[in-house]
């Protein structure tokens, strides 16, 4: 096999059509070439199935340019890092759904000190409190989620959500660019429970969604909720690829962590390369209450894995940078070289990457008008590898409500430089179809 390969920094005008895919991107390659004579040691990708365009080629550059065998590679010890998030990045479907309707199809979800839902979250609305209640008597340690269908509704109502089952707002007063109090929620759920045995819940839900055939439903109280979860073939090649070339890789997830431990093992990721949101503990049991980064306090619960918490997350736990600068952009060298997300809950950390930033496409306006407008050409668009959304009739609404702001209102996206980014095309897309990878 030759391993030489020609790599060079240029710009790439990609025209594809066909399978429903359609697009022309124009991208400025951001990476060096790499040595001559590539030794056999560097690690090839090895799937190309779903990758769209360009973006298994240069994900491959990538890796030859800042792995062990490339021109970029850290000579002073420290490894590139990569940095992905979990639901519909990795994975299909959500880890802390199929968590949430397996503990309330099984029972395992505590009674509220004191019979107070306020306890379970600071954010959480007065009536919505009520409406738990009402739903929810305080009879026992935990609540009868499997046959009592009304408190089952009321509390995946309010997951699910945002929302009591009568339509009225379940959570306010929160700060909408790091924290997301529905996400929140559930690891504060887990109130009473050890970590142990919160994996060990997790481990049975991970069982049974990918036993269960793609489109599969299951009822949870008296609704019917999503019953399946795959991997995604082509992420897992890419994080096997990027372990064996040198880097560290990471999960940053706004799924409760020790639940993303369980999911992580599937694609070789250990705990300690894993990040979610993380409860404060008690005599070895989880509290309601939430672990913090840069300004806030462990139990101000107030910050999560999530937009800016995930920036703040990576730079103290991946760069070992504390305090206030943790919320803060870093300098490249203390920044990752890849990342990879799917959401506007992604948007701040995938920013942050220095190398390549992989979107893929669930129609999300921030990340979708930051993606496409691909204004220093790193960014690459890919359809889901698993029922990817079709086109999006309408352009993203980039110059008007793309943003959400920190008080929950909508405005521009803008650029660094403070310049408004104008509306986006949807133009890297696919038929909905499904596959049969697990």
């Amino acid at each position: 096999m030759n391993f030489k390969r020609r790599a060079a920094a240029a710009t790439a005008v990609l025209a594809v059509a066909g399978a429903g895919l359609v697009t022309v991107q124009a991208t400025a390659e951001a990476t060096q070439p790499t040595a001559h004579g590539r030794p056999a040691a560097c690690p090839d990708l090895t799937v190309s199935k779903g990758w769209y365009g360009e973006n298994k080629a240069r994900l491959q550059r990538m890796i030859d340019t800042y792995g062990h065998c490339g021109p970029q590679r850290h000579k002073g010890g420290a490894k590139p890092v990569a940095t992905f998030d979990w639901d519909n990045t990795v994975i299909k479907n959500d880890i802390g759904d199929a968590t949430m309707f397996w503990l309330l199809r099984n029972g395992k979800i505590r009674t509220p000190e004191r019979g107070d839902w306020r306890t379970t979250s600071r954010y959480l609305t007065g009536t919505a409190a009520r409406a738990l209640a009402k739903a929810c008597p305080a009879t026992g340690a935990t609540l009868p989620t499997r046959r009592d269908t009304a408190c089952a509704d009321e509390i995946l109502s309010v997951y699910s959500e945002g929302a009591t089952t009568s339509g009225k707002a379940a959570f306010d007063g929160f700060d909408h660019r790091r924290m997301e109090p529905q996400y929140a929620w559930l690891a504060q759920l887990t109130r009473g429970w050890s970590t142990r045995q919160v994996k060990q819940f997790a481990a049975a839900a991970r069982k049974e969604n990918l036993a269960a055939p793609i489109g599969t439903e299951q009822r949870v109280g008296t609704g019917k909720v999503t019953g399946w979860v795959r991997y995604y073939d082509q992420q897992r090649d890419l994080i096997k690829t990027l372990k064996k070339a040198g880097f560290d890789v990471y999960v940053v997830s706004a799924s409760p962590e020790p639940i993303a431990e369980v999911w992580g093992k599937g694609v070789g990721v250990d705990a300690r390369h894993t990040i979610g949101i993380r409860n404060v503990t008690a005599h070895g049991k989880h509290t309601a209450h939430l672990k913090g980064c840069g300004t806030v306090r462990d139990g101000d619960d107030s910050m999560i894995t999530y937009i800016d918490g995930k920036r703040c997350w990576i730079n103290k736990e991946v760069f070992g940078v504390r305090g206030a600068a943790a919320e803060k952009v870093q300098p490249a060298a203390k920044r990752q070289v890849f990342a990879a997300g799917d959401s506007d809950t992604d948007i701040s950390f995938l920013r942050d990457a220095t190398g390549l930033r992989l979107a893929l496409n669930r129609n999300k306006s921030e990340l979708m008008c930051r993606a496409y407008e691909n204004g220093d050409g790193r960014w690459l668009v890919n359809p889901m590898f698993i029922e990817p959304k079709a086109k999006q009739a309408a352009a993203y609404p980039c110059a008007s409500t793309g943003y959400t702001e920190r008080d929950g209102a909508k405005g521009p996206v803008r650029r660094t430089d403070g310049s408004v980014i104008p509306d986006q095309r949807d133009t890297v897309y696919g038929a909905s179809t499904a596959s049969s990878a697990s």
